[in-house]
């Protein structure tokens, strides 16, 4: 049984676990009508409910004394991934190997070798992961202000401001003032899938909810809006498990 203070601290919204030796996110969600702790695994990554009220100390015990049992069930490939010299990443659904650029200035470069795609980050072997995370988030940015202005014009709406979050299990939110926030990971994603989730969001702006109307509305802007869809059910997790440099998230 948990317990419950009148004045219990909000819960994050996300926290992090060490699943054999990798720093792993963990969504939190509060809920008023859950009555106990529960830890599942939908498709964007782990998810830890929490009934409102609960001491977010009895949260962390419930997560920890389930470590193995997520662990056993968390694939491999969908733990943390970080943005490091070394690695190989998506970038727009193709992977390309992060190497040193050798520089200390200069922007992130896309390049070949060994016809192979690389991305070569200049600046010293710390500032690295920092330096290509602002670089994928001003690619994202761009990618997707260009595609929800053309969701924004075909749905005639109107888009107050476009901003990039990191969220651990979320890849778009829109508010009924106009303002639509993204998830950066998007530019790892085929262009076909981010466009899909700029069509998505655009098109709460007439639709405010998952009715039979709001997924009409998404298909009016993208008629193959389902290949986008799909794609993020069937590899969302493992692209969720790409980290933000210092944060996990």
């Amino acid at each position: 049984m948990f317990s419950f203070l009148r004045q219990s601290p909000q819960p994050p919204s996300v926290t992090h676990i060490d699943l054999d030796g990798v720093r792993t996110s963990v969504a939190v969600k509060t809920s008023k009508r859950a009555r106990s702790f529960r830890l599942s695994l939908p498709v964007n990554g782990p998810l830890l409910t929490v009934p409102e009220g609960a001491r977010w100390a009895d949260a962390q015990a419930f997560l920890e004394r389930h470590r193995h049992w997520l662990a056993a069930r968390l694939p491999r490939n969908a733990q943390a991934q970080m943005l490091r010299v070394g690695a190989t990443m998506p970038l727009r659904g193709a992977p390309h190997l992060i190497v040193a650029a050798g520089t200390v200035r200069g922007r992130v470069e896309i390049g070949k070798e060994a016809d192979a795609a690389i991305l070569r980050v200049p600046g010293a072997a710390e500032h690295q992961p920092r330096r290509l995370y602002d670089w994928l988030r001003a690619e994202a940015l761009s990618d997707l202000e260009t595609r929800t202005a053309i969701h924004a014009e075909r749905l005639a709406v109107e888009v107050r401001q476009v901003r990039l979050r990191s969220q651990a299990s979320r890849w778009g939110s829109c508010s009924s003032a106009g303002n639509i926030s993204y998830n950066w990971r998007l530019v790892l994603a085929p262009p076909f899938v981010l466009d899909y989730v700029a069509a998505h969001e655009v098109a709460h702006l007439v639709e405010m909810n998952h009715s039979p109307a709001f997924w009409a509305t998404v298909t009016r802007t993208l008629p193959d809006m389902e290949r986008g869809r799909s794609w993020l059910k069937a590899h969302g997790r493992a692209l969720m498990a790409w980290q933000a440099p210092g944060s996990g998230g």
